[in-house]
């Protein structure tokens, strides 16, 4: 076997960071902006994710509809963080739709999330990782038994993401506002 030239790799810094709910003065702009990188690929790829083209309004009314928490970068590994009010992520839980939802959200032990996003620099830090982590203690410490999401059907890397994480398939859904067809996956907590 032939040695590489290329430096070894070296592991990602795993980021710790600081997790709390929006507040009324935080800059709902920057939180839209953060959407925008992160659905960015989705959106490059043809998809019309609502996160990922909404503008400052509908970031504002969807996050007060539901439970929005902001992950800022906290402190990677062995070094203090560069900003620590830098956003890094952001996840809602329990958004109430003006559209018709899935039935699997209305069930009474189970709680959803959408609006999951984390900024392109900071994924593989363990940001997606603590939001995922807060929104189960979210839904466990309500009595919810199961926690669920939509997404994009066409996006198959993202579904492996959560099926590594103990999510599996329920069913389908269109919401009305996306070009594409939505899974909808669901996880047992415990």
């Amino acid at each position: 076997m032939a040695q590489s030239d290329a430096p070894p790799s070296r592991p990602q810094p795993l980021y710790h960071p600081h997790i709390r709910v929006i507040r009324e003065a935080d800059d709902v702009a920057r939180v839209t902006t953060l959407l925008h990188r992160a659905y960015g690929a989705q959106v490059a790829r043809g998809m019309k994710p609502l996160a990922g083209r909404q503008d400052v309004d509908v970031t504002r009314w969807r996050c007060a509809s539901g439970v929005c928490l902001l992950a800022f970068e906290g402190l990677p590994d062995f070094a203090p963080p560069a900003d620590p009010e830098r956003l890094a992520g952001t996840i809602l839980l329990q958004e109430k739709e003006p559209n018709e939802m899935p039935g699997l959200f209305g069930e009474p032990d189970v709680a959803h999330f959408s609006q999951f996003a984390v900024d392109p620099e900071f994924q593989g830090h363990g940001v997606g990782e603590a939001l995922l982590r807060a929104a189960e203690g979210f839904a466990i410490g309500r009595g919810f038994k199961r926690l669920a999401l939509s997404m994009a059907e066409p996006d198959v890397d993202l579904r492996r993401y959560y099926e590594r994480r103990g999510y599996w398939l329920h069913g389908t859904w269109q919401w009305p506002y996306t070009n594409y067809r939505s899974l909808l996956l669901c996880k047992m907590l415990t």
